[in-house]
Order: C-alpha cells, then structure tokens, then sequence
C-alpha cells in the first residue's frame, strides 16, 4: 500500500489593509501606552511625592481584603516582578504606609498590609491622581462610548 502525497497546505488569506483611521489608532497606541503613565507619574511625583507605582500599590492594597495581599498577588496585581514590588514596599514600609506579615496559612509566604498611615496617604493624594488621569486621558473622550470602550480593552488585554 502506498502512502498519497502530502497535501500542499494553504496559504493564508491575505490580510485586509487597514483603513486611514484603524492606522492612526495602531500607531497612537504606542505612545498612549508609554505616555500616558509617565505625565500621571509626573504630576503625582510634583504634586504628592508619590510615584505612579507606588500609589498604584497602595490602592491595590486598599481594595483588598483586609487591606493585605501576599507578595506574589500584589506584584502580579501592580504588573510588576515579585523583587520590583519587593523594591516598591520596602520603600512604602520605610515611610509607614505598608507592613509585611507572615502569611498564617503559609509561614514561608508574606502578606503587604497597608496600614492606617498608608490609607491615609492614598485619600491624601487621590484628588492629584484624579485630575491626572482626567487632565492626560478622560477630558479627551468627550463623546466616546467610554463602556464600549472598556469593554474593546479588557477584550485585547484578555486576548494578548
């Protein structure tokens, strides 16, 4: 018995060029991506003396349980590497604003746990971090379906 011949496979179809506004979205995205977190940064450092991380550590804390989350959730919740969000409460525990405990479940593991200081800086700073994000990204949506468009990013950042 002889064994047919291999198939040639198929060639992929052919992509459909993008359109004027699909090329301008692609190419804005890159700098809304690096842009955007450094103009937030930059005014909640002048503003607050608060980096972006770290107040994005702290509200991540904030909306957790208890206000504590192991090291591991934490880093993976602020999008960094564990020894980057290790950097970042080591510095927000020399100011009081954070504490590490021992996990009880887990002896070897550590929880961050903000502490009444460190709310207290978040509540302090929110309204900077406010303006910021409505100055830089929100005041120039004006007329967007801003659900819509939540909804389109969650789906990409879900896909990628």
């Amino acid at each position: 018995m002889t064994t047919p011949p291999p198939v040639p496979p198929v060639p992929p179809a052919q992509p459909e060029p993008l359109t004027a506004d699909e090329e301008a979205l692609i190419r804005a995205l890159p700098r809304l991506i690096y842009a955007l977190p450094r103009a937030i940064d930059a005014d909640m450092v002048r503003e607050q003396q608060l980096p972006l991380i770290e107040w994005i550590t702290l509200m991540r804390l904030s909306e957790a349980p208890q206000r504590r989350m192991r090291m591991g959730e934490l880093a993976v919740a602020c999008e960094l590497s564990l020894s980057g969000m290790t950097r970042i409460v080591t510095v927000l525990e020399r100011q009081g604003w954070v504490e590490r405990l021992r996990c009880d479940a887990d002896a070897r593991g550590l929880n961050a746990v903000l502490t009444d200081a460190g709310l207290a800086r978040l509540e302090r700073a929110w309204p900077s971090n406010l303006a910021s994000l409505r100055r830089h990204f929100l005041d120039h949506l004006e007329g967007v379906d801003l659900a819509r468009l939540a909804r389109a990013v969650q789906n990409v950042a879900g896909s990628a």
